[in-house]
């Protein structure tokens, strides 16, 4: 699967549940599924995407992809919080 929409997928996740739960342990617990699920080299989160760049995990050309991933699918977790939930997030 391409790792852009895994990254997208897995942000997706992770923000829905944090604001549909604001559960530490549901939180937790989906952060650890989406990490089981997406791999080593996913950072769900653009501070650890810079990280595994100056680690040489990733390429200089796959940052920005990367980024712009994790930023949409959090912007979509958002969106689909309020959707599902009715209520403002």
């Amino acid at each position: 699967m391409n790792k852009y929409l895994v990254e997208f997928l897995g942000t997706l996740f992770f923000a829905f549940t944090i604001f549909a739960t604001s559960n530490y342990l549901a939180i937790g617990a989906s952060l650890t599924l989406v990490i089981l699920l997406g791999g080593d080299l996913c950072a769900y989160n653009p501070a650890v995407a810079i990280a595994f760049l100056y680690a040489g995990k990733i390429g200089q050309n796959d940052l920005v992809p990367y980024i712009v991933a994790e930023i949409a699918g959090a912007l979509v977790g958002l969106e689909l919080a309020k959707l599902v939930l009715n209520r403002k997030v």
